[in-house]
């Protein structure tokens, strides 16, 4: 037999080191969290649900259509009158932060995979582990180093949702035609003028599906990150599951599927208007 080796152990043994050392650091990140999510849960929290309503209709109509503006303003008035708004907005609140937080992370690592090589051929294989793992196994070096609540079901769902915005943004740059980039070279461009100005606008499409899926992602990790307190419509599904209450965990879960369905349009009609 062969001898074990302890993976497991030498894992724990650097979450040991962490938590010893990197204190500091962990409070730091604590304290920006909570400032976007918090900022974020006051202004969707805080108006009337009918100002939100009203609201959603310009904004979503100058991002996309006026038929998603319509269905945007009917599923939020769903959810308000399904009595479950304050959580649907808290749901939303850390979706938006935690999406927010996984692009700026994700977007320019996907670019310097694409830039380098090297780069590629090491994040590549740990995009794979990241996406492969289960989502549960996130939540628990979460709490090791964060505690329970908002904080680290918020970190977990960057980790989960990042690898789609990283891996399709390199994508997206490296199909971009040789012969566009060798023209703007010929013109006297820069790197960044390249990368600005033809690179990015031309992956735009591939990269808005990127952004698409970390949303999505971002929305069922928020769930289950209800386990460990983060509350939100996850926490209304849990509930359902650990009572058997069949109304209050259908409509937690109907909640969540106009969300993702109101994100997923608003997103997906954001790239076609940007493409005209």
């Amino acid at each position: 037999m062969l001898p074990k080796i302890y993976i497991g152990e030498w894992v724990d043994a650097l979450v040991v080191w962490a938590t010893d050392n990197l204190t500091p650091l962990f409070d730091a990140i604590v304290v920006v969290i909570q400032f976007i999510v918090g900022n974020l849960t006051w202004a969707l929290t805080t108006p009337p649900p009918w100002v939100i309503i009203l609201l959603s209709i310009p904004l979503v109509w100058y991002l996309t259509n006026w038929k998603t503006a319509v269905g945007t303003s009917l599923g939020l008035l769903l959810i308000y009158d399904l009595r479950i708004w304050e959580p649907s907005m808290n749901t939303l609140s850390m979706v938006i932060a935690a999406t927010i937080v996984a692009l700026l992370i994700g977007i320019p690592l996907g670019i310097l995979t694409a830039r380098s090589n090297t780069a590629h051929k090491i994040i590549m294989p740990l995009l794979d582990f990241m996406q492969t793992m289960p989502p549960f196994v996130y939540l628990i070096p979460a709490v090791l180093f964060f505690g329970t609540g908002a904080v680290p079901g918020l970190i977990a769902t960057v980790v989960f949702a990042m690898p789609p915005a990283i891996r399709l943004t390199g994508l997206g740059i490296r199909q971009v035609p040789v012969e566009l980039v060798e023209a703007a070279e010929a013109f006297g461009s820069t790197e960044y003028q390249k990368l600005v100005k033809v690179q990015l606008p031309v992956a735009m499409p591939t990269i808005m599906a990127g952004i698409n899926q970390c949303i999505m992602l971002a929305l069922s990790m928020v769930v289950i990150a209800a386990m460990i307190g983060a509350g939100g419509l996850g926490s209304e599904v849990l509930r359902g599951i650990q009572r058997l209450n069949i109304p209050v965990g259908f409509e937690g879960g109907l909640a969540i599927v106009i969300i993702a369905i109101i994100l997923d349009r608003i997103t997906q009609g954001f790239g076609k208007r940007g493409n005209q």
